[in-house]
This record gives C-alpha cells, structure tokens and sequence, in this order.
C-alpha cells in the first residue's frame, strides 16, 4: 500500500525539476462514455494517480513554484448531496485537507480563478501535452505572460521509470492474483470449452481476490488464432490437440501484472509442441540471467534474436545461417515484437527508452519489465515444417532489477511442461 508520505515524497521530487516561477497542472482522467448515456468504469489517469493517490473525476493538482517556495493545491469536486445520491459519495473539500498532505484543497469550480492569479507572474507552464483540447484552451487562456511550456508527463514518467519497495509490493500482489487465475485455468478440462469461458474463469479470480479486474484485455487465443498479436475476439471453439496462448494479467490498487503462458488444451503437450515450447523457455530463461544493472533492453532483444534463430534452424523451421538470417531479418517472420516493456501504474508503463540526449537508458534497481520471447508459426505457413503450423508460444514473465541482478517475481507461475502437464493432473 502506497503512504500518503510516499505520494508527498514525489510531489517534493517534481517540485525540485520545476523552474522557478512556474506553475504545472496535472487533471484527473475524464469520464469516458461507452453509448449513449452509460459509462465506461472509471480509471485515473496515472500520472495524476501516481502524484495524489486521488481516484475521484473532476479533480485536479496544481504546482507553483516561487523563487524560494512551492506549494502543492488539490483542486475537488465538492459535496453534493443530490449528485452522491446517484454517483456516490465524493471526498469533498474538508476530508481531502485531512486526507491529502497538501498545502490547500479547494473546489474545482475555483480552479479558474487560482490559476489565473497564480500565472500572471509565473514564466512557465506545465502541462501534459496529451491532454484534451478544452483544459488546454482553460490553460492557453490565462498564460499570456508565459514564456515556456514543457510537457510535465516527461518528468513524471521519469519519476516513474524506479519502482519504490510499496510499488514493488504492489506489483507482486498483482502477480499473485494472476498466479492463482493462471493456474485455475492450467487445471481445467479445455477440450470442447470456448475461449471465452477460460476469460471469464481468468478474470473471475482477478474481481474475487479484489484486483481491478483486467489490467488489459486478455488474450485467450487456442490453435491458429495465437498468431494474432493482439488476438482479443476470444470467441473460438478450443480443440484437443491444439496450444493456447494466454496473456492476461490483473491490475491491483492501479498496479499491473502481465502474465503469457502457453498450454494445451488437452493437458499434454505432443512431441513437435513440446520441442518448440522448450525451444523458447530455454531463450527466456538465457534473456532473464543477462538481466542486471548496467545492461540494455536492446542487448537483450538482440541476444533473443540470434537464440531464437539458431533454434529455428534447429527445428527446421528457417534454413541456412544464423548471421545471413538475422542480417536479412528472416526471424523476423516468426518473431515480431520486442523481447519486453516498462511496467508499472500501466501495464505498458509510461516510463522513458532514451535519455534526453538519445542515448538508451540502462537498467538500474527498481525498474520492473516483461521478459517475453514469442514464435509464431500460422497454419498457411508453407516454408514451415506441417507439425509446427497453427502454432503460437509465447512465455512471459515480469522482473525486477536489483543491485547486483534480478528477481523474477512471477517465477512461481508454472510456466516448464513438465510443471503445466503436473497441474492439469492434479
């Protein structure tokens, strides 16, 4: 659980990157309307989340940096008791003084006038510069005097790139919710069942165990259909015989997990699926011990590259040499994507690659990413060897950088045949 001290600590950080005689806005998300008058459940906008800790709408936080002070102004939508007979209670004005350290709290409705005031001696704005067009006109219309705008998401994504102990506890409560979801669907008769039933199994163990439901849309892909990236129709017949890709992770008090693993519908794997899953854990695992302080994300993705092909020839699923394959970007055919991400607050963290020189930023303790080497082999696939065709593997896990290596911190999550095959079993 994230302290009201820790959400304190990282306003002082970003108040610190300030220039002097300036203002930053951050907004809370707005309400997202699905069809006609219903909506979407509510979701803050992390970077707001990750500054305030405050989930409601309507709310905003402001920074004003003077010459030799800062101060810090929640900005609430009041009590009314009309709305919160419809809406729910909102904090208000009075609870969020007590609640929030920060130096004031006012009603949204003044937010107008304190910026105006505050920006007619201040010489620079920040704001996220995604934000929607009519808070950026409330913004534009007041900061006549201004002389730079910078984009504060910059810093705050920064901020967000080293995950604090809370986080870090935050993350693995995540993934342990995700083990217990995963694991309930290894365990299951998958023959004749579709592949939305095991998503509803999947995210039935998320809400009951009190995530946030989905920290993306799941994927529950079986056969062919694992060769879609971004596979999230889930509507297909699962059959004996065949793989299923599945990537679903849950998100827990706004922190993410993200979880792929692949297994058969039928509980064991055949003899050709069984040399192609080792074939990637074994990259995996080789990815996840280079992990350490110092290293690239891009060394990574390239040593995944060249184990991958070589275990593509091996297979006989690319001919020839491994060098003229890479440089002719023949794997690229089966392995699309980067070997990982950033995460965090999002699933895909808003946290930076480069630094602002362009140079790629290193890994250092407290950063948390995704280990992810996939191969994907479709059915219509005639360079393929036939036992590979309809084939999709992907294997995932989340790791955590620390001071002289790494920890895998979804590692209890079944992920070797012989530990998937024990578990359907059982």
């Amino acid at each position: 659980m994230i302290t009201e001290k820790e959400y304190k600590s990282r306003r002082e950080r970003l108040c610190k990157q300030l220039r002097k005689n300036s203002v930053a806005v951050l907004f809370a998300s707005e309400v997202k309307i699905r069809s006609n008058d219903t909506e979407y459940p509510y979701r803050q906008n992390s970077n707001f989340y990750y500054l305030s800790g405050f989930t409601e709408d309507n709310s905003a936080l402001m920074f004003v940096r003077k010459k030799r002070k800062t101060k810090t102004i929640l900005f609430v939508e009041k009590k009314d008791e009309a709305l919160e007979l419809w809406h729910g209670k909102r904090v208000g004005e009075t609870e969020a003084k007590k609640q929030f350290l920060v130096d004031e709290v006012h009603s949204i409705e003044k937010f107008s006038h304190i910026l105006k005031t505050y920006l007619q001696d201040a010489k620079s704005l920040y704001y996220d510069f995604n934000l929607q067009y009519n808070k950026v006109k409330i913004l534009k219309r007041y900061s006549k005097n201004i002389a730079t705008m910078s984009n504060v998401a910059l810093l705050v994504q920064k901020m967000r790139l080293i995950k604090s102990n809370s986080e870090v506890r935050c993350i693995q409560q995540a993934i342990d919710i995700t083990q217990e979801a995963h694991h309930r669907v290894m365990k299951l008769n998958k023959d004749q069942m579709y592949e939305y039933e095991l998503q509803a199994e999947l995210e039935y163990t998320f809400t009951k165990n009190g995530a946030y439901s989905d920290a993306y849309t799941s994927i529950v892909a079986g056969g062919n259909a694992a060769n879609t990236l971004h596979y999230v129709s889930n509507d297909k017949l699962l059959k004996e015989g065949e793989l299923i890709l599945i990537d679903a992770g849950c998100e827990y008090k706004y922190y993410a997990s993200d979880i792929t693993r692949t297994i058969p519908v039928s509980g064991k794997f055949s003899s050709s699926q069984k040399k192609l899953y080792n074939m990637v854990l074994e990259v995996q695992l080789k990815i996840i011990s280079m992990i350490k302080p110092g290293v690239k994300r891009s060394e990574l993705h390239k040593e995944s590259e060249k184990l991958l092909c070589e275990g593509l020839i091996k297979l006989g699923i690319l001919q020839g040499k491994c060098k003229k394959l890479l440089k002719k970007q023949k794997h690229k055919k089966y392995y699309p994507h980067g070997i990982g991400h950033w995460m965090g607050i999002d699933v895909h963290d808003e946290a930076p690659y480069k630094k602002e020189n362009g140079k790629e930023i290193v890994f250092n303790k407290g950063m948390v990413l995704t280990i992810e080497p996939g191969i994907y082999i479709d059915e219509n696939d005639k360079d393929a060897p036939k036992k590979y065709r309809g084939t999709g593997i992907r294997i995932e896990d989340n790791i955590l950088v620390t001071s002289k290596g790494c920890k895998n911190l979804s590692k209890r999550i079944a992920k070797t045949v012989e530990e998937i095959e024990a578990l359907y079993q059982s």
